[in-house]
This record gives C-alpha cells, sequence and structure tokens, in this order.
C-alpha cells in the first residue's frame, strides 16, 4: 500500500495478535495521525518503542500482557488522555513519574497488577477524572494523594489491603462513584462520606461494615442512586440510607437481616432491591407503596406464604419477582394483576399452586418452579389460540390518531352517504337467490339489468368529455393551434417514428454531396475519418452514406450498411437499426441496403470508388460484456476437525507440507485434488468431499473434476500441480508427521472498516463469548476485513458506499503487510451475496439450507421466510378501523330487505347441500336443510340464472330471447367449534371436482358462522338456525336429554335473522327478542314441551316467526311435545331454565 495512507488512519485494534519475540510491526511508527490504538492480548513484555512516534496519540489500551515495566516511550507522548494498563505485571517501581506529568491525562487504569503501594509521582497527575487502582495490594492511601486529585469523578480501590483512607477524602467533591468492595475496614468509620455530595455510586461490598461504622447524617448526598453494602453482616438497614431520596437500586444480600424495616417506602423512586440470602420471615405491607420497583430479589430466605403482603402483586412496574430457596406455598392472588411481570422465579420452595390464570399474563417471559415436589403446573397458554385472534389491534386513541396522521387526512362518509344500502352495494356484499319465476319477470330483470349499464357507460363519456375540456382551458393558443387535426397514418407511424436523431447523427449530415462512413461502437454509429474510407475490419459494420444530386437539382442519398463476416450480433443489428434511423433523418425515400463481405454489389463498391480493402480484426469494442475466464492460481488447505464442522488451514503448495494424519484439499481451479493420508479420521475424508462438491456445484457451475487420491496412490496430474510453482515435479520420499498434536489454528479477526472526514480506522468487531465470527455480524451497510493470517478477506456489503470500498482495499494491504504471515498469504475481494465456500467456512452455523415450506408458494417463502409464526410476531398488524369511528349505518328496512330477498331467490335456479360425516362430504337431509351445528362443517353448491347483456335494440327479431348464463357459487359453512381439518377436506376433494364440472364460472366463498353475507342468508327465509355441538352426538350410556334453549337475533336488517342456540339461563331474557324453550321430560327425549317466549318489546314479525321455527324445528320428530307461547310477564315452570 502506498504510504501515503498511513498519516490518515487514525485507530486500529491489533488486539490479540503474537507480537513476542520482537514481532512488533514497525510500520505502525509510520501512522502519524493515529488518534487511539489498542495492543490488547498480545504478548508484549514492555512498551514498544514505535510508541514514542506517535504524538498525536490519545488513548493507549495494553490489557492483559506481560508488561513489568514502562519505559519513556509513554512519558513522551504530548497528547495522551487514556491509558490502560490493567492485568499486567506492573510493579510500584515500574511505572515513571513522568508519566503523570502529562497534562491531558484523564483516565488511568492500574487494577489487577503487582502494586503494593500508590506509584509515586501520581499527585501529579491533576487532570486525572478517573483512577483504578482495584485488585491490588496496596495496603494505604498516601494524604497527599487527595490533595491534588480533587477533579475526580471515578475512584476504585476495591480489592486492595485498605484498612482506611486518609481525612484528604472529603476533598473530592465532584466524586460520583466510590467502589471499596474487599476492603478489611473494621475501623474506618466513613466521616468523610457526607462530603462528598456529588456521589452517586457507593459500594462497599465485603468491608466489615455494621450499623455503627456507616454514618447516620447522609442528608448532604442528594444524587445517591447506587448503594452496595452486601456481604457485610448487617442485622438490619442503616437508618442514613432512609434519607437518600434518589435511590434506585439498593443491594443488602448476604446479611444477617430478620426483618426489613417499614420505612422502606422514604424510597419512592427505587427500582430493584436485592435482599437475598438473609433470614427475613416476612416483607412489609410498605413495600407494596414503591411505585417504581422493577425487580424484587429475596432468595435463600424463611419467607412463608403469610409473609409476603397481600398486595404485593399491584406494584404496577414489577417485572422480576424471584424467591428461590424458600418456603413459601404460593404466591397472593394479587399476581394476576401484575401486568408488567417477566419473570417469576420460585425455585426450590414448598408450592402447591400458584394463582389460576397467572400464566396468561400479557408480558410473562418466564416462570420458574424447579424444585416443588407437590406442585401442579398450570396450562400452558395455547399458541394455536393466540395464532388465531382476530382482535390484534391497538384501539387506543393515541394509536390511531398516529395512523391517522401517517396516512393522511380521511374523509369520512356521513349518514347520508353511508346510510342507505343499495342494491349494487348489497349485490358485493355477498347475496342470494330462490327458485325460479316465470319468464316475464326474467325480462323486466333483464331490461332494468340493461338500464343500469347504460347509466353507467353514460356517466363514464360524460367524465371524459369534461376531462378533455378541463385539459384544453389550461392550454395556451399556440399550443391548441400547434396541434395537427390531420392524424398520422398508421404505415407513417411505423416507417418514422418520433424519435430524437440528433443523439446519433449532427446536423449537417447528407447536407454536402460526397460520401460519409459510420462504424458501430458501443451499439451507437461513429464517423470515421475521410482517409480510411474502404478500409473495413472483418470484425466490424459500418453504415455508408452517399449523397448527391439528383436531375432536378435537389440533394438524394443512398443508404447501405455493411456487415463484416466475423462481427458480433450487437453491431449486426445495430448497423441495420442506424441505417434506417439514418434515412428517417434525412427524409430520404430511398431504401437501406445490406451488404455482406465477399458478397457486395457493383453499386456499393462504385460508391467508394472500388477502394474496398479488408483488415483482419476488429477496431471497435462489442456493446456486451465479455466474460474472461479467471485464473484461480492452486491453493492446498490441511482438513482439522471444528466442532462439527472442519477448519480448512491454508498452507504452501508443496508436497513437504503433507502429513499421513490429516486430509488436504489441492484447489487447482478446474481440478479438485482430495488427498486423504493412510492415518486420517474418514469423517474428516467425508466432510472434505462434501465440501469440494459444494464448491464445484456453486462456485464452479459442476465443471471442475474432483479426483481422490490415497497416499502412496497418487496421480502424475496430482504431482504436477503440487509442484507447479517449481520447475521439475517433486515427489518425498517419505512423508512425515510434522503436525503437532498442540496445533490450534489462528483466532480469525474481523475489521469493520470506518471513513470519516479526512481519516480512516480499523476498529474490530466484538465476538460472542465463545469467540467464533457468526454470520450475522457482518451488516449489508459496511465493509469488513476478515483476517485469518494466512488468508485476508475483504467483504464489500451492497449498500456500502463507493469511499469506503476503496478505502478497504489500501486497507486490506496494510493489514496484510502490518503483520508477519506466511509467503501464500493472500487477499480476496468478495462482495455479498457472492460468497464462496472457503469464506463461509471462517464462520459459525453459516449454511446455505434453502427453506422450505410445500404448504405455500415459492415466492412466498421467499419473502417471509419458511418460519411464518416468526414473520408474522414482527410484523405490526395493519387493520383498518375507520369504521369504529364512522357514524353507524341505519338499519335496512323491512321492504327494502324483502325486495332484495326476492330477487336474489329468483335468480337461485337450484342448490344442493352437503354435511362432513367421518372425513366424507355427503348429502343433506332435506329435513335438516337450514340447520346448522357448530361443530359441523357444510357446503352448498348455487346455481344463479345471469340475465344475457348483449341485446341490440335495432334487431330484427324482437321475439328471440338472447342467450342465458349461469355461475355456480359454493358457500363453506364452518362451524365456531369445527376445525380447519373440514376446509382442507373439501379443497382436496369436492371443490376438485366442481371445478372439473364448471371450471372459471365456478366461485368458491368461505364463510364462519354468524359472518354469513347477506345473500347466503337470504336462501333460507329468515329461518336460520345454529345448534350448539355436532349433528350426530356420540351418545354414552349415560347420556340424558339437554335442555335447548334458542334465541332470535337479527341485527341491522331482517335479512340477518338466525337462531342461535344459547345457555339455558333465564338471566338471558330481553324483552326485545323472543326465545325458543324445548324441555323433556324423559332421559330419552320421547316427551317434553316446548316454549316460545315473546318479549313485550319484540317485534310481531318476529314473533310469528319464532312460533313458526319452533313447530317446523320439533314437528314430524318420533315424540310427543306440547306447545306453549308465553308473554314477557309469563315465568318459566321451576328447573326449566336454571
Amino acid at each position: 500500500m502506498a504510504a501515503s495512507v498511513l498519516p490518515f488512519v487514525r485507530g486500529i485494534d491489533c488486539s490479540n495478535y503474537d507480537f513476542t519475540n520482537g514481532n512488533f510491526p514497525r510500520t505502525i511508527g509510520d501512522m502519524v495521525g493515529l488518534r487511539w490504538l489498542k495492543l490488547d492480548q498480545t504478548g508484549l513484555t514492555e512498551a514498544p518503542e514505535e510508541l514514542g512516534k506517535l504524538q498525536k496519540l490519545e488513548h493507549l489500551s495494553l490489557k492483559r500482557n506481560k508488561i513489568d515495566k514502562v519505559y519513556g516511550e509513554v512519558t513522551t507522548l504530548p497528547c495522551l488522555r487514556s491509558l490502560n494498563l490493567r492485568y499486567n505485571s506492573l510493579r510500584s517501581s515500574s511505572l515513571p513519574q513522568d508519566i503523570f506529568q502529562v497534562e491531558e491525562l484523564t483516565t488511568l487504569d492500574l487494577s489487577h497488577n503487582n502494586l503494593r503501594q500508590v506509584p509515586d509521582g501520581l499527585e501529579r497527575a491533576k487532570s486525572l477524572l478517573v483512577l483504578n487502582l482495584s485488585h491490588n495490594n496496596i495496603e494505604a492511601i498516601p494524604s497527599q494523594l487527595f490533595v491534588q486529585l480533587t477533579d475526580l469523578l471515578f475512584l476504585d480501590l476495591s480489592h486492595n489491603r485498605l484498612e482506611t483512607l486518609p481525612p484528604q477524602t472529603r476533598r473530592l467533591v465532584n466524586l460520583q462513584t466510590l467502589i471499596l468492595n474487599g476492603n478489611p475496614m473494621a475501623n474506618y468509620q466513613m466521616r468523610q462520606l457526607p462530603s462528598l455530595t456529588a456521589l452517586r455510586s457507593l459500594q462497599v461490598r465485603d468491608t466489615q461494615r455494621n450499623v455503627l461504622n456507616i454514618p447516620s447524617s447522609l442528608e448532604a448526598l442528594l444524587d445517591v442512586g447506587e448503594v452496595d453494602l452486601s456481604q457485610n453482616g448487617l442485622s438490619r438497614i442503616p437508618d442514613g440510607l432512609f434519607v437518600l431520596p434518589t435511590l434506585r437500586r439498593l443491594n443488602m444480600s448476604n446479611n444477617v437481616m430478620t426483618e426489613l424495616h417499614s420505612a422502606i417506602d422514604l424510597w419512592s423512586k427505587l427500582e430493584t432491591v436485592n435482599l437475598s440470602r438473609n433470614q427475613l420471615r416476612s416483607l412489609p405491607e410498605s413495600i407494596c407503596l414503591l411505585s417504581c420497583l422493577r425487580r424484587l430479589y429475596v432468595d435463600s430466605n424463611n419467607l412463608e406464604s403469610e409473609g409476603l403482603p397481600a398486595e404485593l402483586g399491584r406494584l404496577p412496574a414489577l417485572e422480576v419477582f424471584s424467591a428461590s430457596d424458600n418456603k413459601l406455598e404460593t404466591i397472593p392472588d394479587t399476581f394476576l394483576k401484575c401486568v408488567s411481570l417477566k419473570k417469576l422465579i420460585l425455585i426450590n420452595n414448598r408450592l402447591r399452586y400458584l394463582p389460576k390464570g397467572i400464566q396468561y399474563l400479557p408480558k410473562l417471559e418466564l416462570i420458574e418452579t424447579r424444585g416443588n415436589p407437590d406442585f401442579k403446573a398450570p396450562p400452558k397458554p395455547n399458541p394455536h389460540a393466540l395464532a388465531n385472534a382476530y382482535y390484534n389491534i391497538d384501539f387506543s386513541l393515541q394509536h390511531q390518531l398516529r395512523l391517522a396522521s401517517a396516512a393522511g387526512t380521511v374523509a369520512l362518509p356521513t349518514p347520508q352517504e353511508s346510510g342507505t344500502l343499495s342494491k349494487q352495494s348489497s349485490l358485493d356484499a355477498g347475496s342470494n337467490t330462490s327458485l325460479d319465476k316465470d319468464n316475464v319477470r326474467k325480462r323486466g330483470r333483464r331490461g332494468r339489468h340493461q338500464q343500469e349499464e347504460a347509466d353507467q357507460d353514460q356517466a363514464k363519456i360524460l367524465k371524459g368529455l369534461k376531462d378533455v375540456a378541463k385539459d384544453k382551458n389550461h392550454k395556451s393558443i399556440d399550443e391548441l393551434k400547434a396541434e395537427s387535426l390531420k392524424p398520422r397514418k398508421w404505415v407513417e407511424s411505423l416507417e418514422k417514428p418520433t424519435l430524437d436523431y440528433s443523439e446519433f447523427f449532427e446536423e449537417d449530415v447528407g447536407q454536402i454531396p460526397g460520401l460519409t462512413i459510420w462504424e458501430i461502437e458501443n451499439f451507437l454509429p461513429c464517423q470515421v475519418d475521410e482517409s480510411v474510407h474502404g478500409k473495413f475490419y472483418e470484425a466490424d459494420c459500418y453504415i455508408v452514406l452517399k449523397t448527391f444530386i439528383d436531375e432536378s437539382g435537389s440533394l438524394n442519398w443512398k443508404i447501405s450498411f455493411w456487415i463484416g463476416e466475423k462481427a458480433t450480433l450487437d453491431k449486426k443489428a445495430c448497423a441495420a437499426i442506424h441505417a434506417v434511423n439514418l434515412r428517417n433523418f434525412l427524409g430520404a425515400q430511398c431504401r437501406t441496403i445490406r451488404e455482406e463481405q465477399g458478397d457486395e454489389s457493383p453499386e456499393f463498391i462504385s460508391m467508394i470508388d472500388g477502394d474496398l480493402v479488408y483488415l483482419e480484426g476488429c477496431r471497435t469494442a462489442s456493446g456486451f460484456y465479455t466474460v474472461d475466464e479467471i485464473e484461480l492460481p492452486a491453493r492446498l488447505y490441511r482438513i482439522h476437525a471444528s466442532g462439527p464442522s472442519i477448519h480448512l488451514e491454508p498452507v504452501a503448495v508443496h508436497a513437504d507440507e503433507l502429513d499421513p494424519r490429516h486430509v488436504f484439499l489441492l484447489d487447482a481451479g478446474r481440478k479438485m485434488f482430495i488427498w486423504t493420508g493412510i492415518k486420517s479420521k474418514n469423517t474428516l475424508r467425508s466432510k472434505t468431499r462434501l465440501l469440494a462438491e459444494k464448491i464445484n456445484k456453486e462456485e464452479r457451475k459442476g465443471t471442475a473434476d474432483i479426483i481422490v487420491c490415497a497416499q502412496g496412490k497418487e496421480t502424475e496430474d496430482w504431482w504436477e500441480v503440487l509442484s507447479s510453482e517449481s520447475d521439475e515435479t517433486y515427489r518425498p520420499s517419505v512423508i512425515r508427521e510434522h503436525v503437532t498434536e498442540e496445533f490450534v489454528p489462528f483466532a480469525a479477526k474481523l475489521y469493520r472498516v470506518g471513513l470519516g472526514m479526512g481519516y480512516l480506522e480499523l476498529p474490530q468487531v466484538e465476538l460472542t463469548t465463545r469467540g467464533k465470527l457468526e454470520h450475522k455480524l457482518l451488516e449489508t451497510n459496511g465493509v469488513y476485513l476478515i483476517d485469518c493470517l494466512g488468508e485476508v478477506f475483504i467483504w464489500i456489503g451492497k449498500q456500502s458506499t463507493r469511499l469506503v470500498r476503496a478505502a478497504a482495499l489500501k486497507l486490506a494491504h496494510e493489514l496484510t503487510a502490518l503483520i508477519t504471515r506466511p509467503t501464500f498469504a493472500v487477499v480476496t475481494k468478495i462482495s455479498e451475496g457472492t460468497e464462496p465456500m472457503i469464506f463461509k467456512t471462517k464462520f459459525s452455523g453459516w449454511n446455505d439450507v434453502i427453506a422450505v415450506d410445500f404448504t405455500r408458494t415459492a415466492d412466498s417463502v421467499r419473502k417471509t421466510g419458511a418460519d411464518l409464526g416468526k414473520w408474522a410476531s414482527e410484523q405490526q398488524t395493519k387493520v383498518d378501523i375507520s369504521a369504529l369511528f364512522t357514524p353507524r349505518q341505519p338499519p335496512m328496512s323491512a321492504v327494502e330487505a324483502q325486495q332484495l330477498s326476492d330477487d336474489w331467490n329468483e335468480d337461485l335456479e337450484a342448490m344442493e347441500a352437503f354435511v362432513l360425516e367421518n372425513k366424507k362430504f355427503v348429502r343433506l337431509p332435506e329435513e335438516d336443510m337450514g340447520h346448522f351445528y357448530s361443530g359441523d362443517c357444510y357446503v352448498f353448491l348455487c346455481r344463479y340464472w345471469i340475465p344475457a347483456t348483449d341485446v341490440e335494440p335495432d334487431a330484427k327479431n324482437e321475439d328471440d330471447d338472447p342467450q342465458d348464463d349461469f355461475q355456480c357459487v359454493v358457500y363453506f359453512w364452518q362451524g365456531r367449534d369445527a376445525s380447519d381439518m373440514g376446509w382442507l377436506t373439501f379443497t382436496f376433494s369436492l371443490q376438485k371436482k366442481f371445478e372439473s364440472l364448471f371450471g372459471s364460472k365456478l366461485e368458491v366463498v368461505r364463510t364462519r358462522q354468524q359472518q354469513e353475507n347477506l345473500k347466503f342468508l337470504s336462501h333460507f327465509h329468515r329461518k336460520f338456525v345454529i345448534h350448539r355441538g355436532k349433528r350426530k352426538p356420540v351418545k354414552g350410556e349415560d347420556w340424558t336429554a339437554p335442555t335447548e334453549f334458542f334465541q332470535i337475533r337479527s341485527s341491522g336488517s331482517t335479512l340477518c335473522t338466525r337462531c342461535i342456540q344459547i345457555q339455558a339461563d333465564s338471566s338471558l331474557l330481553n324483552s326485545c327478542f323472543c326465545y325458543i324453550l324445548k324441555v323433556p321430560f324423559d332421559k330419552e327425549d320421547r316427551s317434553g314441551i316446548v316454549y316460545v317466549w315473546v318479549g313485550t318489546r319484540a317485534d310481531p314479525e318476529e314473533a310469528r316467526i319464532t312460533e313458526e321455527i319452533a313447530r317446523e324445528m320439533y314437528d314430524g320428530v318420533r315424540r310427543t311435545l306440547n306447545y306453549l307461547i308465553l308473554p314477557f310477564c309469563s315465568q318459566l315452570p321451576r328447573n326449566s331454565a336454571s
């Protein structure tokens, strides 16, 4: 890479490389513009000398190394602000005093070292804001330290041997975080604590605190939000903490508290309380007043069910309640109202039950009840019921206003506009028909239908005329004059299309007598110089124009196009096309003549004065893209096991790299060799062969040959390819075992290229806890470098910018030269979506298994993925609920409803019904027509008459009827308690037969219980009865005839009249409705009585329909029934409806 790029690098992360034995890259010193540098876990034993050249360095991290002394290189950095030396071997004398005199130093981390005392000169770092001296062996803090460091914001002195702090600690008035965990401070009274007025976090875990050595007057600490007093042996909460009004997190775990003070409600902003591993037997009632409490931990105590406040579950913000290892038998029922609860952990208790329905809390994610032998778990929520939930809508006013503002203002219809249900709109919603009528009524219907269509056509024509008039009004007078009243002939439009030929030819073309020649280059004509006229290349095409003056003294033209015998297809086509364009541009009446090489006409030869010379090759390039054969260099990989997959370690292409314990893959482009050692494992052989097959299929398109060579049976091609870098074929006499057993593959590093205003950055992407690369880390808008030591990959996202791509190419070469690498290391550029298999093996779990769902189309799977449930959970349900905000639609009048019913039933020529029984559809008996059961599925095949519309008024024979047509509609009715298996059975059996019979005239309408359309309901003449259960229930030995109770409903229109079976309960009676009650007298239902109950405000017509339904429902059955009509004031007999 050019050295000029190095000064623009602002930051680089070189962590986890091996810089031992003097392998530190010298080119780091050339990055004079470096602002931050990370050298974590690189094996360094001292600060490199090259750091002294980085005069602009601000942040330096040397974590997890073996540095035991810091020399003067770091002290010469004038702009250093942050220095991280944690996890090293530093001693107190390892740090020079000059390092603390850097004026810009604000952050210093010396934790996890071997310091026995505070480094000398640390008090000179007056600008320090963050100081971390934790996990050392410091025994005392010098008093002069805090005299100078008064600007400290963060101080960590945890896990040392401190017994006290100097009195000068009270000077730290800006300190916000103080950490003293793990120090033997039994005699330290913390008298300086009230002076730290800016303190926000106090952590004194395991510091031998008790009630006496904690100050009681902490009123000055107005900003403390976190206090950690765990592992201190406290018997109660210190009184001084109750005056902290802003406390948010309190940790009192691992103490000996037996009770909790009732003044806990003073912490109104408390969010997290940890009281685990104490001796608590109960919680105070005042804890229920903490309205902001989100997490409550009371594990490993002596809590019993009676010790939990009854109102504990009413905490509105509670998300986590953990009470493991207690003596709880249950939890309060108020947890059912804890709508924010996400985790409920009750492991190792004495649970017997939980409040019924707690598993249905809306945000609950986890219920842990292990270790409770007598506990009976509640049933899990039914995922199918959640998936079939219809009202997955946010009905809140704020959400609807937000949707309205996003979609724009929508004019809602007024009651006058939406009040009347017209005949046409009702037909769109779905309708019904009846038996055939006489031919006279059909003629009348046909006439009305044609009149409606004529009115619609006239309205369309009138609207078109208005639009034309408006357009003319907007045009100026000049524009109207410019329009030609005479239309162009179709021949003229074909010969002279309206094109802009000035893009192809100049204005003075054909205006001067002479010869003009164009050659075709990249689909366009390019004029050639007169000196090369007549010299044609065999792989080119030309257009020749001869301009002359005819006998009348006007200009005339001859146009020809010459085709070379080796010309490409695009040049031939463009020569013919542009020859025609030239003729149209000149307005010539001549024809364009095709001339081919070797078969030129005498007229063409005379046009160019006989000077015709053929030249080999071509002078212009083709407009098509040409695919060049990619020559892949030979690469040799050693195969290692890596969990369930394999790791490909690149090695030099040489026979000395072979090892009999391993499998090797030699990729030579058109040939792929798999060499198997005699001691290699069969699993590695199979996985390597599978990998080679994938490479051949996806990258080589099946053109490569895969050759398997066992040790001792190698082919000549194997040795030739393996010796391609040398002049002679090399065959080793003995293949030795030279790969060590302790071999560990190089941990790949993932960098994301950063580009800013005049600088470049190369930070490492933080990997998961396993330290493996994952495919999800690659974002489509970024460019990444993957360093695998022997290979460096440049991965370019589809949405990345051009400048970042260019920067990545330069940084990749710089990164290659930065680290000591083998001679066979290569840099490979990869675009998103074209990743090779070698690259994919570097990532964990990257597979190209195509998601398949055979119940949906391939296009649907490609858009949403195979897991439809996961896709649906991420989508926002979009439902138009504007109807909820519109005025209620007025009911349809009885006259209009009757007219619609008559029209629909008049068009109904035939209707056949089927019911699903024993997984087959059988014909429904005539006496069961109109009776539906909520546990069954029904199919109704309806044939409708469609009037002819092609009647001409001037027809000679007016008595002849036009040819009528028909349409078949299949209604599939599914009960509320029926499964979807009925619909699947219908689609794969009965629907196939109907489609073969009726073809395009068939329409299938699926409807569910009480969602029927008006047309379907009209076929039953207001006698639509819905029963509970199945049509043929299973009757056991203890079966008894049930009491049946029906209600007559008709909402919005008499067409919607339904007789629905409901629960037999007298509290459901309403004076606006009519009811039917059938009471059996014996178990076999051989006798009984039927009551028809009519409300005082019920419609008389509806009462008549009710009586008819009751008589038709129970007449004709082999049982004795009595009928009794009861008015509203009458009472049902006792025990008839309970």
